[in-house]
């Protein structure tokens, strides 16, 4: 069916899209580092790496689960698969709140620390 290659191309597409994010984030990320070493020490930039690199996973993260869901429910759903696209999404959530919590100090449901939203 025509429906079936869109619904691939678009799953490749998300797929494509979350592993340029991650390259992309990781890339600036270690040009920022570098700028943060001319202007703070070693430990503040250090730090600043870690969160931009957390945030720059989660959303390639993000757009990875997207992609999945497309690729397993949409193309093919069958018990097997949406078995194997709950691991997926249960592993990447666990990743996901974990680096949250790394990156913000603290859980997801938390509000932020000044009262309002980020």
């Amino acid at each position: 069916m025509a429906g079936e290659g869109i619904i691939e191309w678009a799953a490749h597409a998300v797929e494509l899209a979350g592993v340029a994010v991650l390259l992309l984030g990781a890339a600036l990320a270690a040009g920022v580092f570098a700028w943060r070493l001319r202007n703070s020490s070693f430990h503040e930039a250090y730090h600043g790496l870690r969160a931009d690199l957390g945030r720059a996973i989660l959303l390639g993260l993000e757009l990875l689960v997207i992609a999945d869901i497309i690729g397993t429910v949409a193309i093919e759903p069958n018990l097997h698969n949406l078995a194997v696209l709950a691991v997926i999404v249960v592993i990447r959530t666990f990743l996901s709140f974990s680096l949250e919590l790394e990156v913000s100090g603290r859980w997801p449901w938390q509000q932020s620390r000044g009262g309002g939203h980020d």
